[in-house]
């Protein structure tokens, strides 16, 4: 697979809660210079790197990391997101929603939220290493009925990151229109091209830039 390819379907990430502009500045530039599909990046930037980088596709989190906000408060965080100048939101669901079987409840959560993001694209996070199968086919569920865009494995900062098996699993249970995020963990090239291959449209990692700088060629990896 051509190094290119691989990019076009990164979400270039950095959400560690010590990230100094110097950091975000760096990964904006990466981001530019390896065409990267979008930046991930916490809502405290997003005005600045609009400022600094005004034709940057910019992706926030919402409800991160773990989740449990009121759905009031989601909103809002979209709202202030999307006036700032981000294009797709990542969310993260109510877990404990999930784990209580109020697959319902996700699922009116999830629509409002793209109601509120209205043409920019929202991206569930489920986080996997929480759920039990059962749960994970509900939140494919949940997802294609709220009419969420992606679904996403993983926040990075759980007990576990994006697993093949579970990239399998969303395909099997979710809807035509909906696609795929894996997110945590994805540490080697192999680990890209094989998500990728898997049907996964975008990869959530803050090294895909550092472990492709080598490949950087018109040839494949």
């Amino acid at each position: 697979m051509e190094t290119k390819a691989i990019l076009s379907h990164i979400d270039h990430t950095q959400l560690k809660p010590f990230a100094t502009w110097e950091d975000i500045n760096q990964l904006c530039q990466e981001a530019i210079e390896f065409e990267t599909a979008s930046v991930c990046v916490p809502q405290s930037y997003i005005k600045r790197i609009k400022d600094h980088y005004p034709t940057l596709n910019i992706c926030t989190v919402v409800g991160f990391p773990l989740g449990y906000n009121s759905t009031a408060s989601k909103v809002q965080e979209i709202k202030d997101a999307l006036a700032d100048g981000a294009n797709e939101i990542d969310m993260v669901v109510n877990i404990s929603d999930v784990k209580n079987k109020d697959y319902d409840k996700v699922t009116k959560e999830i629509k409002t939220l793209k109601e509120a993001c209205g043409d920019h694209i929202l991206k569930v996070i489920i986080e996997t290493c929480y759920l039990d199968e059962e749960e994970k086919i509900a939140m494919c569920e949940s997802v294609t009925k709220g009419g969420g865009d992606y679904i996403k494995t993983s926040t990075g900062f759980g007990t576990g990151g994006a697993t093949m098996e579970d990239v399998l699993l969303f395909k099997e249970h979710i809807g035509p229109d909906v696609k795929i995020k894996a997110a945590g963990g994805v540490s080697s090239v192999e680990d890209l091209i094989a998500f990728i291959e898997a049907g996964c449209d975008r990869i959530g990692t803050s090294s895909a830039v550092k472990m492709l700088k080598g490949q950087m060629t018109d040839g494949e990896y």
